[in-house]
């Protein structure tokens, strides 16, 4: 008989949702609330994350719910489908967590569930990671994502010093799915439509194109790990940015869901790590 892995038991969290609201055509935002939440640990980062728990049809679990019991006992399929969402907003006070879905019509788990979700629904999920704030000893900020980054770069805008100058490049699919974003820092923003391009196009030829001002730079850049190598070559390489004044990763690939990307993602960041480092 083989011997299960031993498994080092994770937190779950339980929320209910609170309200669900459009912010634009493909983007939805989920307010999570209840007594779940009492003490959650967001607030350090601005790129904090949680990892949804969502039960395959017509699955069901024993109360209290336990994922290790579930990881060790039920078979592969009866496993929560996991999908990783950044924080958009965190407020300890009103004990709401925001959250943003991008939205492809029934394409996917997260964006229909997000899109068909009514109050009083509720969701367990782990978490909250994270690792990036702006640092406010840094001359400028670059901030460059798609939409799945525009939360986490919502975010950080919100949390620049006074005056803190940024430049910010989001890439969205049209001028439909632009979003007011707030700041008290100096930035300049710019959106890019993809239109029928490919993904993250717009987006490389735009940061290539920016005059980079002297000082030290902090960057925070992050969406499809196709453009995401890109702009890594342009800002390690290129500019000689040092590894430490990057949070830079692939939130997704072309071509594959998250269950596809998030076991191949370790190596392929090490090989594109690998490579450029040392043509720098």
């Amino acid at each position: 008989m083989t011997e299960r892995p031993v498994r080092r038991k994770q937190t779950v969290t339980q929320a209910e949702v609170l309200r669900v609201e459009r912010v634009t055509p493909h983007m939805i935002r989920v307010v999570l609330g209840g007594p779940g939440l009492a003490g959650f640990g967001a607030g350090e980062y601005t790129d904090h994350y949680v990892k949804l728990l969502f039960p395959p049809e017509g699955v069901t679990y024993p109360e209290p719910f336990d994922l290790q019991h579930i990881r060790g006992e039920l078979p592969r399929e009866q496993w929560p489908v996991v999908r990783t969402y950044t924080v958009r907003r965190w407020d300890a006070e009103a004990g709401e967590l925001s959250l943003d879905f991008v939205y492809h019509g029934d394409e996917g788990i997260a964006g229909p569930w997000a899109a068909s979700v009514r109050p009083g629904y509720e969701l367990r999920f782990l978490g909250p990671g994270g690792g990036y704030a702006p640092d406010p000893a840094a001359d400028w900020h670059l901030l460059a994502g798609d939409e799945s980054a525009l939360p986490a770069i919502s975010a950080a805008l919100e949390r620049l010093p006074d005056g803190a100058r940024a430049h910010v490049f989001v890439e969205v699919a049209g001028p439909e799915e632009e979003q007011k974003l707030a700041s008290p820092g100096d930035v300049s923003i710019t959106w890019l439509h993809r239109g029928a391009g490919r993904v993250g196009e717009a987006l490389v030829r735009s940061v290539r194109a920016l005059d980079f001002p002297s000082g030290a730079l902090q960057a925070f850049v992050h969406g499809e790990a196709g453009f995401v190598k890109e702009l890594r070559h342009l800002l390690r390489v290129e500019h000689g940015v040092p590894r430490e004044a990057l949070s830079i990763s692939g939130y997704w690939r072309v071509g594959q869901d998250e269950d596809g990307w998030q076991s191949t993602k370790r190596d392929w960041n090490r090989q594109v790590e690998e490579e450029q480092e040392s043509a720098s």
